[in-house]
């Protein structure tokens, strides 16, 4: 057969890159186009400065992205797909512009909104209706925090990241379902929006639209990307796992179901895949998630603090003109005295700190 060549957009919390894929029919060989930084910007606003996502700085790198396949390639790309992290989002207004850029889910925001969510949804009824472990980011939570935002009434449309890159590609609007899984606003059993649920916080379900399938062609390139990156009109714009982990986890090179992976980056994902959901009160006390996979998968899985601290580390040092590799980063502290301080990861010291090296230090002290 031909060659198959689709490009894949893929956004994780401290970089972003654009992948070709070459499928032969038999082997899928992949090349890196491109890769960037994403770096959050923090702005001044009541009452606590916001901390957002630069969409339109990654916007223009992932376009400077396409414009290096369509160099190459042109009109033999056949596809695009876009997956990111989970949770965050953007509003369209009645005219599909942004109102804000998205906020990121480690603002302080989001703070204390678990407990004032379950003053009017027990926690066992909300995880029940969800099967989501609890985390203060959930897209339920941030919607929340915003509900008497003056965005709210302006709000047409909420996108997640990966389905606002998707709209902004191909001019057409639509969710893709293991991102949407993501938000603690998915019934995971008949895998739509739980309404009622959304209904009982006061929150419009009318921003929200029915999700797709993975592997949903969403359009067709739109012209003005067309023209900026050298790339055919007729590139089908392709949902995939739009949630990075589904994407990962799909890629296991694994056979049967007797297994399980760890999904490593700014967090990591253990877990299994399922045919159904698993929601019970033991799941609920562990705080393990049902999250949506390719193939009619449910994702049972547990967060676990990855690599953030050790990216904000680096990215600290950066900025103060020190510039550490991984490697170098992994020789230094094979190096060092072992077991000679103890850190707990989840410490909420760590969510978000302006100098992660200082909270790292205080925390010891």
């Amino acid at each position: 057969m031909a060659e198959q060549i689709f490009a894949a957009v893929d956004l994780g919390a401290e970089s972003g890159r654009v992948v070709v894929g070459l499928f032969d029919g038999e082997k899928l060989r992949l090349e890196e186009a491109h890769r960037f930084p994403n770096t959050p910007v923090k702005v001044l606003s009541s009452p606590h400065p916001t901390l957002h996502w630069d969409v339109l700085r990654l916007w223009h790198d992932i376009q400077d992205g396409l414009g290096k396949v369509g160099a190459q390639y042109g009109a033999s790309l056949q596809g695009i797909g876009v997956d990111t992290w989970g949770v965050d989002f953007g509003l369209l207004d009645a005219n599909d512009q942004l109102l804000s850029n998205p906020v990121h889910y480690r603002d302080r925001r989001n703070d204390g909104m678990i407990e004032e969510a379950c003053k009017i949804v027990p926690r066992a009824q909300i995880f029940d209706a969800t099967g989501l472990q609890f985390m203060p980011f959930n897209t339920l939570f941030q919607l929340l925090a915003l509900k008497q935002s003056p965005q709210m009434p302006l709000a047409k449309t909420l996108l997640f990241i990966p389905d606002l890159l998707h709209f902004w590609l191909s001019g057409e609007k639509t969710t893709e379902y293991t991102i949407a899984s993501t938000s603690q606003m998915l019934d995971p059993r008949t895998r739509t929006w739980h309404k009622s649920l959304l209904q009982s916080f006061d929150l419009p379900t009318q921003l929200l639209l029915p999700p797709v399938a993975p592997g949903t062609e969403i359009g067709r390139l739109h012209a003005e990307v067309a023209n900026r990156t050298g790339l055919h009109q007729s590139t089908s714009i392709l949902a995939p796992g739009s949630h990075d982990t589904a994407s990962a986890v799909a890629a296991v090179p694994s056979q049967g179901e007797n297994w399980a992976y760890l999904s490593s980056g700014t967090w990591s994902l253990m877990g299994i895949e399922l045919r159904e959901p698993l929601i019970n009160e033991r799941v609920a006390a562990l705080n393990f998630t049902n999250e949506g996979g390719v193939n009619n998968t449910i994702r049972f899985l547990k967060n676990i603090a990855g690599l953030w601290l050790v990216q904000e580390c680096r990215r600290t040092w950066l900025r103060g003109g020190q510039e550490f590799s991984y490697a170098e980063l992994a020789r230094l502290a094979a190096e060092a005295e072992p077991l000679r301080s103890f850190v707990e990861p989840d410490d909420a010291s760590f969510t978000a700190p302006a100098d992660m090296p200082q909270a790292i230090r205080d925390f010891c002290a």
